[in-house]
């Protein structure tokens, strides 16, 4: 009885998940606007979670996250943090910002779906339509007018 208990207590234990850049505040604070570029900037922090892609390559952004799991459940974001490293079309760095949890937005998505032409086909129909349509033609009938050797 004990051990089941202590089983089920260790199952629902949450796992603590850190994903992403390693953030490393003393490394950052080197890290100077005018005079580094966008090659220093990635010997010092590595490269970055995602870079911008509309209007120029000016923004990088390192991300570190946390989350918490507790079994099979959806993962719980803890902590967020985000390091924005701005430039100019030079490549020098401009300045950097620091963003956490609380900066971001909830954005709602579309959850309808654009319909499409044709048939959606079940995984049963999809098998029996593949074997119907092999082709079960005689070797003898694919060429009736001759032309093979003697």
């Amino acid at each position: 009885m004990a051990f089941g208990a202590t089983l089920l207590l260790v199952a629902c234990t949450p796992v603590i998940n850190q994903r992403g850049y390693v953030a490393d505040p003393a490394n950052e604070a080197t890290v100077k606007a005018g005079t580094d570029t966008r090659t220093t900037v990635q010997e010092r922090l590595g490269y970055a979670s995602i870079t911008t892609t509309f209007g120029g390559d000016n923004a990088w952004y390192y991300i570190s996250q946390t989350e918490k799991q507790v079994v099979f459940f959806t993962p719980t974001v803890l902590n967020r943090r985000i390091l924005a490293v701005y430039f100019d079309k030079d490549g020098k760095v401009t300045g950097l910002r620091h963003y956490g949890l609380q900066d971001g937005h909830v954005i709602a998505f579309e959850t309808r779906e654009t319909p499409s032409r044709g048939k959606e086909l079940t995984f049963l129909q999809q098998l029996l339509n593949a074997q119907t349509t092999q082709d079960t033609t005689p070797i003898s009938d694919v060429n009736p007018g001759g032309g093979g050797l003697p």
